[in-house]
């Protein structure tokens, strides 16, 4: 019986459980850790911030895991050794057969001076629900939404933020007093695919919204109102909502798994150069974005691996990078993106128009996976 040791309950690691609780509950246990005691999907966040649902309606508990052979243990990580596969808890120790790391990223807001104080982000649950209270209180003024990192997850969620703050101040009669901007490290939208961003843009421009392509917004001053691009401009606010600096965990940072702040992996397999480690997801710099979905099928790939293992089969194929993503247009119609990363020659994607239809496949996208991953 071999021992899976899974740091982390995202996309990636509630994947990879119930993977190998489907495929091999008795060749491999499962030790799924993490300091939360519930999952939300990313754009759920969106959902709160914007009024949709509420905070209960989109959290997922660990608790709710029945899975054969997995055990949800909510604790911190103090410590992670690769070269041992030793993991140690705010709760005991753990030594693993297997060890995947799939952490994600952290936020760090304070990265950019003046954030914390004079401006909102959200990306993190905290600071997505408090925005519920916060939005339905601007009704005129500059809003900017701006990336503040080279790197940050879900790349289309800035632009669903800044159409769906627009239905929120057109419902309210409030959206002639206001202008809304978003900016980003980015040339465009999604820069591997010009019909996605395309669409992106034909979106903000039929709601009046501006985009100012490669500024980075580097302080802000909150005496002011007034943000400092790293250009040299300036652009006065009055409603900012932030894109923090990704980071990796520190925990992982201090076990020598990163290079360059992040952790390298051969993309086919997403071993890590330690024997018996794995990592996927936000946390690596696997060519490919940081998104839940393909999280999702990375770690897909890494239960191929281990599944084939324990099987005495062959090694199963190449990770692909294909992902389908869904982008939020307001007026409850949404867009999807099909996208194939790693098994052409380059990067292609085809943009679909939003639709109510679409929609509707979202939501059932989400209700897959929640029966997936956390009913029996």
């Amino acid at each position: 019986m071999q021992h899976v040791v899974i740091l982390g309950a995202g996309f990636g690691g509630l994947e990879l459980a119930t993977r190998l609780s489907e495929a091999v509950p008795d060749a491999a246990r499962v030790t799924l850790i993490d300091k939360t005691d519930s999952f939300v999907f990313g754009y759920s966040k969106l959902d709160v911030m914007f009024g949709r649902l509420g905070a209960d309606d989109v959290r997922m508990y660990y608790r709710d895991i029945t899975k054969p052979a997995v055990e949800f243990r909510q604790e911190t990580i103090e410590s992670i050794d690769p070269v041992t596969r030793r993991v140690v808890t705010s709760g005991g120790t753990y030594d693993a057969d297997v060890l995947v790391v799939a952490l994600g990223a952290d936020l760090d807001p304070a990265a950019t001076p003046g954030l914390i104080e004079g401006g909102y982000e959200f990306y993190t649950e905290e600071g997505a629900f408090a925005l519920r209270d916060i939005l339905p209180t601007f009704d005129r003024g500059d809003a900017i939404i701006s990336v503040l990192g080279p790197f940050f997850k879900c790349p289309a969620a800035p632009f669903e933020a800044a159409m769906m703050l627009h239905d929120l101040l057109e419902q309210r009669g409030k959206r002639d007093a206001t202008t809304i901007k978003v900016l980003s490290p980015m040339p465009k939208p999604i820069p591997i695919s010009p019909e996605a961003s395309g669409g992106i843009l034909a979106g903000l421009a039929e709601r009046g919204i501006e985009f100012w392509p490669e500024s980075v917004i580097t302080a802000l001053d909150p005496a002011t109102k007034t943000a400092s691009l790293r250009d040299g401009r300036e652009i006065s606010y009055d409603l900012f909502l932030g894109v923090p600096v990704h980071r990796a965990p520190a925990v992982v940072e201090a076990s020598g798994l990163t290079v360059d702040g992040w952790i390298p992996v051969d993309h086919t397999t997403f071993a890590t150069s330690f024997p018996d480690v794995y990592a996927v997801g936000d946390v690596t710099s696997a060519p490919v974005p940081r998104v839940g979905v393909i999280a999702e099928g990375e770690a897909g790939t890494v239960a191929d691996v281990l599944i084939n293992r324990l099987r005495g089969d062959d090694a199963p194929d190449a990770y692909k990078g294909r992902a389908t993503c869904y982008i939020e247009f307001g007026g409850r119609e949404v867009a999807r993106f099909d996208v194939d990363f790693l098994s052409g020659p380059s990067p292609s994607g085809t943009f679909n128009d939003p639709s109510l239809a679409i929609a509707d496949a979202k939501k059932e996208f989400g209700a897959t996976r929640r029966r997936r991953w956390f009913e029996t």
